[in-house]
C-alpha cells in the first residue's frame, strides 16, 4: 500500500470520527469561494439511459436534442459495427451535430470479477478500444478495473491493480501512436482516488489517465471533492452525478441522484473542476433507485477497505454528518418496469442536463 498514507482499522475509527467535524473546518476557507461560471463542454453518459437501449446513431441524435457538447458513448453495445468506415461516419454525424465522442468500455483486468471476454483477451480487448477511438475521434478509450468485489479477492486490490498495468503497458505503444489516452475509472467502489493515481503513475501518465465518477467515490467512503483534489490532474473523461449520504445505525448510506438533488455542493465542485481539469466535459451518468450500505461500525467491513487514508475518511463521515436520509422511488404497482425505468431515465438526465446548464453555467452551447 501507499506508504503516506495511514490504514484505517476498526480501532481508529472513533478517533477519526471526532476528526469529521474538524475537517469541514479546514475544508471551509477554500470552499467558500463563490461559484463562478466554468464554461465547461457539457455531454451525456449513454449509461444514463441505459434502458433505452439506442444504437449509436440515435444516441447522437438524442445527445443533439439536448444540446450537449459531448457524447459519452461508454460501451461498446451501442456500435452495430467496429469498422473504421462506419465509425468514421459516426464521427461525421456527430461533428455536424456539434457533438464530438468519447469512447469507453469496460473491465481490462483478465483476474477481475467483472472481466468479460466478450471483446477477446484484456489486451485485445483494449487494443480494439484503442482503434475504434481514434477512428471515432475520441481522445481517449475509457476503461475499468472492476467494482468492490475485487477488494476482497485473492491478492486484493494490489494484485488487480498489478494485473491492470500489466495490460496497459501492454498496448502503450498502440495508445501513443492513435494519440488516444487511456482513461481508467473509478468504478464501482473497486478504487481509492488514491489507489487510481499510484495506478496511473505506475503504468505511465503519458498515455493513462482517469476517468472521474462523483458517485463512485462515495463508494469508497470519499468525499466527492476531496476525490477530485486528488484526480483532478489525471482526469481525461468524467462520468459524474450528485449523491446522497447519511448516517445509519451501522454506518452510511449512499444513494446516486439527479444533478441538483443530493448532498454535494456542486457549485463548489464544478468551481475546482474548472480549475484542475478546464477542457474535460462534464459527462452526466445519472444512475438512481437504490441506496447502499456503507456498515463501517462493524468488523468485518474493514477486511476489504483496510489501508484507506484516515483523513479522507474523515471527509466522508463529515459528507455523512450533515445529510438526511433520502426516498427510494418504487416503481408503481400494475406499472411495466421496463417502461417505467426509461422514462424514469430520460426524465432525470433531462432535468440534470436542465441544471447543469441553467444553475450551474455548465455547456457551452448555451
Amino acid at each position: 500500500m501507499n506508504t503516506n498514507t495511514s490504514a484505517l482499522t476498526r480501532r481508529d475509527f472513533l478517533k477519526t470520527a471526532a476528526t469529521a467535524t474538524a475537517a469541514l473546518a479546514l475544508a471551509g476557507p477554500a470552499l467558500a469561494q463563490n461559484a463562478r461560471q466554468p464554461g465547461l463542454k457539457l455531454g451525456l453518459d449513454n449509461f444514463a439511459v441505459r434502458a433505452l437501449k439506442l444504437k449509436a446513431p440515435a444516441l447522437i441524435d438524442y445527445a443533439a436534442s439536448l444540446r450537449t457538447d459531448s457524447l459519452f458513448i461508454s460501451d461498446l453495445g451501442p456500435f452495430e459495427k467496429t469498422d473504421d468506415a462506419y465509425l468514421g461516419d459516426l464521427r461525421k454525424m456527430a461533428a455536424d451535430k456539434g457533438l464530438q465522442i468519447h469512447l469507453g468500455s469496460w473491465s481490462i483486468c483478465p483476474t477481475s470479477v467483472r472481466f468479460r471476454k466478450d471483446w477477446g483477451t484484456a489486451e485485445e480487448h483494449l487494443a480494439l478500444g484503442i482503434r475504434m477511438a481514434k477512428a471515432l475521434g475520441s481522445p481517449v478509450f475509457r476503461v475499468v478495473l472492476g467494482a468492490g468485489e475485487d477488494r476482497g479477492t485473492p491478492g486484493g486490490i494490489e494484485a488487480r491493480i498489478a494485473d491492470t498495468v500489466k495490460v496497459l503497458k501492454s498496448q502503450r505503444a498502440k495508445a501513443v501512436d492513435a494519440g488516444v489516452k487511456i482513461a481508467v475509472e473509478n468504478h464501482a467502489g473497486d478504487l481509492h482516488s488514491t489507489e487510481l493515481v499510484r495506478l496511473i503513475e505506475e503504468a505511465g501518465k503519458d498515455y493513462v489517465g482517469a476517468n472521474i465518477d462523483s458517485g463512485n467515490a462515495c463508494w469508497t467512503l470519499e468525499d466527492p471533492l476531496q476525490n477530485l483534489e486528488h484526480l483532478g490532474p489525471y482526469v481525461a473523461t468524467s462520468s459524474l452525478r450528485d449523491s446522497a449520504v447519511w448516517e445509519y445505525e451501522d454506518g452510511a448510506k449512499v444513494q446516486w441522484t439527479a444533478m441538483g438533488e443530493g448532498h454535494m455542493d456542486l457549485k463548489k465542485y464544478f468551481a475546482r473542476f474548472a480549475e484542475l481539469c478546464p477542457a474535460v466535459p462534464v459527462h452526466v451518468e445519472t444512475i438512481s433507485g437504490f441506496s447502499r450500505p456503507f456498515p463501517y461500525l462493524k468488523a468485518d467491513f474493514w477486511k476489504s477497505y483496510a489501508g484507506l487514508p484516515v483523513a479522507d475518511f474523515a471527509r466522508f463521515l463529515a459528507l455523512a454528518k450533515k445529510g438526511k436520509p433520502f426516498t427510494t422511488v418504487k416503481n408503481p404497482e400494475g406499472k411495466d418496469k421496463t417502461e417505467t425505468e426509461q422514462l424514469g431515465q430520460k426524465a432525470e438526465i433531462e432535468r440534470s442536463i436542465k441544471y447543469c446548464r441553467e444553475t450551474l453555467g455548465l455547456g457551452l452551447k448555451g
